[in-house]
């Protein structure tokens, strides 16, 4: 989640995607201020769009993205003015990100499933894919090799 050039999310995510009503990433650029002022519209935007049944409780994770740029001399928003907006919004969880090297990926992602599940009806969940990185900082998903990512039961 993160359209900085528009700053809304367009509407088939929310609508199409059955897993986008238990967790939401916002992903913000550690080195654009415009990105990281974009985060209340986004949170708000899905909010609307999602429509979830408890919005003050439904999960959030944030991600500060592209900490690798430029030995982090680049950088713009301070981890602890990230912190700080994740805690004004119920102490979302919070990490620092490189997409580009890997860098505290996997422990986003764990989180982020670990809140999909918690906001997930009892029933079973199957784990069947894994997040593969691409070079551009994409995001693609490909056949189980470990389990890491969530494949939800109304997507069978």
């Amino acid at each position: 989640m993160g359209y900085s050039r528009t700053g809304k999310i367009p509407k088939p995510w929310c609508g199409i995607l059955p897993w986008c009503r238990l967790c939401c990433v916002l992903v913000y650029d550690v080195n654009v201020k415009k990105s990281f002022d974009n985060l209340d519209n986004w949170r708000e935007e899905f909010l609307i769009q999602a429509s979830p049944s408890d919005p003050e409780n439904f999960p959030f994770v944030v991600l500060g993205n592209k900490v690798d740029v430029d030995g982090g001399n680049s950088r713009v928003v301070s981890e602890k003015k990230a912190r700080a907006w994740c805690a004004s919004k119920g102490n979302i969880p919070y990490f620092e990100t490189s997409a580009k090297e890997g860098f505290n990926v996997d422990a986003a992602f764990e989180c982020i499933a670990k809140n999909a599940l918690k906001n997930e009806p009892e029933e079973e969940i199957y784990i069947t894919y894994n997040f593969i990185m691409e070079t551009k900082g994409r995001i693609q998903l490909q056949p189980k090799t470990n389990l890491t990512s969530i494949d939800h039961p109304s997507d069978r």
